[in-house]
């Protein structure tokens, strides 16, 4: 499979049904920049936040679509974080390996960058990958988010990296 078009791919809202999707993404491989893999209970904790985040108006996760079969390929969502004093979004996407190198990341997080804007509440989304993880940097350069600084960042809760500060300013509807 070579580059994918962007029509095929959809973002979703997260429902009950994705919970395999978390599931296939708790691997080795896939959690490797994120604290390692996670139990049941802390999946289905991660499941249940996601759910609710829409509900509590603090971000929206999505399940990433890929057509024409409608295979769940991935996650993209943001949420709220208060960074340096300041409350922002910050984003964050998972693709299963099978799907990776097609682009379908940079997709994915450009629609749900758009999502946020319309959402007109903060002035910033800003992304926090590892600064190993060669690929999510990446995707942050093509988007045009800044680069801002290297920092300490915790995630999960206990668990200290070292990651680059990615921050897109959030364009308002005119």
């Amino acid at each position: 499979m070579s580059t994918i078009d962007k029509s095929t791919i959809l973002i979703e809202p997260w429902n009950d049904a994705d919970l395999s999707l978390l599931i296939s993404l708790n691997t080795n491989r896939m959690t490797q920049y994120l604290g390692g893999l996670e139990s049941y209970n802390q999946i289905m904790s991660r499941h249940m936040h996601y759910l609710e985040m829409r509900k509590m108006g603090t971000g929206q996760m999505y399940a990433i679509i890929l057509l024409p079969h409608r295979t769940k390929i991935g996650t993209v969502g943001y949420w709220d974080r208060k960074w340096n004093d300041k409350w922002i979004y910050e984003i964050g996407w998972s693709i299963l390996p099978q799907y990776q190198r097609k682009g379908i990341a940079s997709i994915a997080v450009k629609k749900a960058i758009i999502k946020a804007q319309d959402e007109l509440k903060h002035n910033y989304i800003h992304a926090f990958p590892s600064i190993k993880n060669v690929p999510s940097n990446k995707i942050c350069e093509k988007l045009k988010f800044k680069l801002i600084k290297k920092c300490n960042f915790e995630y999960p809760i206990g668990h200290f990296m070292v990651c680059n500060d990615w921050r897109l300013k959030l364009k308002k509807k005119k």
